[in-house]
């Protein structure tokens, strides 16, 4: 009898055990505001700092992600990101002007790690990704100009490059009700590499995640 006894409670705490492990999110999907850091690419020439004092600009824009969780602790992720920027440059006279709209997308996949249990409350996370980055200048010239032979008027342009990107990085979610969390905070490192050099990039982000 005592053996059966301690049978059926050995199969008990497995069976608890097996319930616990499976007993977590297996979908998360993100959506919010972020803003990025864009290396410019002007800076100090030292080839071991220069590329991390360079001048930066800030671009405002959104990250989205979708997260298949494979166990508790691990997650297969899409992460998808774009930023804008406009800006108006001075061009010769008070009267002209140069129009610079500018644009970048991240198209990213990798590994996410974190406790996805359904009952957890803090939840920090740390991702690595990587994919592709697609940027974009529109520059438009608002200049009144009269063609000079042979010195014509600026033309307006578009230029677009595409190049490997990743993105290091985490933050932490708190948990609001059984289905939604709060992301109060991701920090990614976000490397992009347009006409042959790499531009390193900061982005900050804050939003809301859906199971």
């Amino acid at each position: 009898m005592a053996k059966t006894i301690l049978l059926v409670l050995v199969i008990v705490a497995c069976a608890s055990v097996a319930v616990a492990q499976n007993d977590y999110k297996k979908w998360e999907f993100f959506g919010g505001y972020s803003h990025n850091r864009v290396d410019t690419g002007i800076g100090d020439d030292d080839p071991d700092i220069g590329d991390f004092i360079d001048e930066r600009e800030g671009f405002h824009g959104f990250n989205a992600s979708v997260t298949r969780n494979i166990s508790r602790y691990i997650g297969l992720k899409g992460d998808v990101s774009g930023h804008y920027k406009s800006r108006t440059i001075p061009f010769g006279t008070i009267a002209n002007a140069v129009d610079i709209n500018s644009s970048f997308y991240n198209f990213l996949g990798g590994v996410q790690i974190k406790d996805n249990a359904t009952e957890a409350t803090f939840k920090p996370f740390a991702h690595a990704l990587i994919g592709a980055s697609h940027g974009r200048n529109r520059v438009n010239f608002n200049v009144f100009c009269i063609a000079i032979v042979p010195s014509p008027c600026p033309s307006n342009f578009t230029e677009t490059d595409t190049g490997l990107a990743g993105a290091l990085g985490g933050g932490i979610d708190i948990r609001a009700t059984n289905r939604i969390d709060i992301r109060v905070i991701q920090v990614d490192y976000n490397p992009m590499h347009f006409n042959e050099q790499t531009l390193h990039n900061f982005r900050v982000g804050v939003g809301v995640v859906f199971h």
